[in-house]
């Protein structure tokens, strides 16, 4: 009987990255995908999406908005999502380029006038005017490798790019 080996650094699964990796360079068509999410609404501010088999993921908006502030609001979660995303194209690729990662944190700020929100400037612009993001790393690699490694995340985020470009967005009253 042979034995499985794994190779993993940081904490990623290297051969199931190459795996899929290899895979949709065989079978191009393998790359498309489609993602799902539900929301439900609980009365006032307070929604929970589901999203694949896990728990509710509970949002709500802070009091100073009218919210009861048990979880965090859409435009709090899109900063989430954003640095979630960050940090999965670190692991990856340091792990690809054989960097260990001893520490990673991102921090993450956006800018919003409430004004369309709230119907007070109807034209104007409801999301945010600008994201800011920090991102600190504690490695063994070199600063010509976190460089790299940087260049290469911040290019390939698919949260990045869906953020930095126009996406339609057809919404649909069934």
């Amino acid at each position: 009987m042979t034995a499985s080996v794994t190779t993993t650094l940081n904490d990623v699964n290297i051969d199931a990255v190459a795996g899929l990796a290899g895979k949709i360079q065989q079978q191009p068509e393998v790359a498309g995908t489609q993602w799902n999410a539900s929301v439900n609404w609980k009365g006032g501010f307070r929604s929970e999406a589901r999203i694949r088999d896990f728990g509710p993921m509970v949002s709500d908006e802070p009091g100073a908005l009218g919210g009861t502030d048990t979880g965090p609001n859409p435009v709090e979660q899109v900063l989430a999502a954003l640095g979630n995303c960050l940090a999965v194209g670190y692991a990856a690729n340091a792990t690809a380029m054989g960097i260990e990662l001893r520490d990673l944190n991102i921090e993450l700020s956006g800018d919003l006038d409430l004004h369309t929100f709230l119907g007070l400037a109807p034209q104007g612009n409801a999301g945010y005017d600008n994201i800011s993001v920090k991102v600190h790393i504690d490695s063994d690699g070199s600063d010509e490798d976190i460089r790299a490694l940087h260049e290469k995340v911040v290019g390939t985020s698919p949260v990045g790019h869906t953020l930095s470009r126009e996406v339609p967005v057809k919404i649909d009253l069934v």
